[in-house]
């Protein structure tokens, strides 16, 4: 469930042409915006007011957009470039039927697993909107139970450290797959070493 106060509320339905049409895009992406977008609503503006907080020293808006989709397999860059040339911090709610799941843009498309709409969660966490919306991209772009959580470390050491995993498990993915199809003693056994040396830098990595 969202659990945003209902004083962010906004619920205005924008209309999809003119919104695309205050859009930079290739001629492909418009088309893609046309087959893939159904409709876009700008459901809540979080400020200090709307939100009752102190006021952040870099961020004094945060928007959700609704996007309801007419595929699930949609074309992930419509996200992109809406979050790219827009000035607000921007979160999306993307919703196919009766699944959703939530995006940010943060140097890259960031979701979460597609879910029944109900199920999809996101909280308001901390005491200003800076720190709100960091909370925003730790529950959005960060992977649950993948590192684990340092008090103090900031969301881009988060993020980097979350990508230096997820490519060493697909390394150790590969070397499992050619450890176990070697014939080779010698190189068998030169692949299994390679293979746990992996393993020890994603156990250091993940535990820290």
């Amino acid at each position: 469930m969202i659990q945003l106060p209902s004083a962010t509320a906004v619920g205005r339905v924008m209309p999809k042409e003119a919104f695309y049409k205050r859009l930079t895009l290739s001629s492909d992406l418009k088309e893609k915006f046309v087959t893939d977008v159904k409709r876009i609503t700008l459901s809540s503006s979080l400020t200090a007011a709307t939100l009752n907080l102190e006021a952040g020293t870099e961020i004094t808006e945060i928007l959700m957009l609704t996007i309801d989709l007419k595929k699930q397999q949609f074309d992930g860059r419509i996200v992109e470039n809406i979050a790219r040339q827009n000035p607000h911090k921007l979160l999306f709610l993307l919703r196919f039927e009766d699944k959703a799941q939530l995006a940010v843009y943060y140097a890259k498309l960031y979701t979460t697993a597609w879910l029944p709409y109900d199920e999809i969660t996101l909280k308001v966490k901390g005491f200003t909107l800076d720190t709100v919306w960091q909370g925003f991209l730790e529950q959005i772009a960060l992977q649950d139970g993948l590192t684990e959580n340092k008090p103090g470390e900031d969301i881009d050491t988060k993020l980097q450290r979350q990508e230096m995993i997820l490519k060493l498990q697909k390394e150790i993915e590969k070397l499992e797959k050619r450890t176990q199809s070697e014939v080779q003693p010698k190189k068998k056994f030169d692949l299994y070493g390679q293979l746990q040396e992996e393993k020890q830098k994603l156990e250091e990595l993940i535990n820290g």
